[in-house]
């Protein structure tokens, strides 16, 4: 029998389900299945969880930087591009993660980082000696995202078969904001925060399936099509995927409507996925 005080639970456990502790050094205390296990899932495919993607399967997230950066320094006299600062501040995102998993810095959670790219494209725009509490409330913009109009329906859907949840590089308070705005409903929030790494790293995925007692084959990855890396990587660490049209991703017409890498399913919509998974 094995006891954990208090401040050594604490200490060690990086996330708790109803049916494990999953500790930091990868030990698992189980006391067998848990209730939501028995989620129908699909038979087909094997799998009992979907992961999703949010910036850009889920969430439109070019419309709603757009909408709120501008709501926030158009009052301060700046009038801008708003979809250009949008597409500026995302061109940041992969270099700003690709620091933690390189090594060259220890993790450092989304909206951290989101912060420090803006102090690296600001002055493209002319926009400088913004007090400390404005570029906080540019930086809570990526909060204040918006669903597609198909995932209100779809979401419900697919959560009476599947255990569903974010496999984000976002962090759990920018998640939880989100989900909370949008009204969506997940059994959990995992990605980059439970791992301590940003996707595409195996560990990623690996620690979103054993969130919920899972193997990599139970769980589909639900990424937009144009996120060839998120499929790939999702992929290569044992997991299904699906792949969901976004031609708006970028801007009206300009994102890839079909993945460019090998994938279990490609769907037009969140509802069209539904459909394609029994739901």
């Amino acid at each position: 029998m094995v006891t954990l005080g208090r401040r050594s639970l604490l200490k060690s456990a990086t996330l708790m389900t109803a049916g494990s502790i999953v500790t930091s050094s990868a030990a698992v205390l189980s006391t067998g299945p848990s209730l939501g296990q028995g989620v129908p899932g699909n038979a087909q495919y094997g799998v009992k969880a979907l992961l999703f993607d949010m910036f850009g399967t889920v969430l439109d997230w070019r419309t709603g930087v757009a909408r709120s950066v501008e709501a926030t320094l158009k009052p301060r006299g700046y009038d801008l591009d708003w979809f250009a600062f949008a597409d500026a501040w995302r061109a940041q995102y992969d270099p700003g993660m690709e620091e933690v998993r390189s090594g060259r810095i220890p993790y450092t959670r989304l909206d951290v980082l989101h912060r420090r790219m803006l102090d690296l494209f600001l002055p493209r725009f002319g926009v400088k000696d913004l007090p400390e509490d404005v570029m906080h409330d540019l930086t809570l913009s990526w909060h204040r995202l918006d669903g597609w109009p198909d995932v209100a329906t779809a979401l419900p859907r697919l959560g009476k078969k599947f255990l569903l949840a974010p496999c984000s590089n976002g962090n759990i308070m920018l998640m939880a904001d989100i989900a909370r705005r949008n009204g969506m409903r997940f059994d959990a929030i995992l990605g980059a925060d439970i791992a301590r790494d940003y996707k595409p790293q195996a560990r990623v995925y690996q620690a979103s399936a054993e969130a919920f007692d899972l193997k990599p084959s139970e769980c589909m990855m639900v990424s937009a099509a144009a996120h060839d890396g998120d499929t790939a990587g999702a992929a290569k660490a044992g997991l299904r995927t699906a792949t969901i049209s976004r031609p708006d991703e970028f801007g009206p017409g300009k994102s890839s409507p079909t993945p460019k890498v090998p994938h279990d399913i490609l769907a037009k919509d969140l509802n069209d996925l539904a459909d394609k998974l029994g739901a």
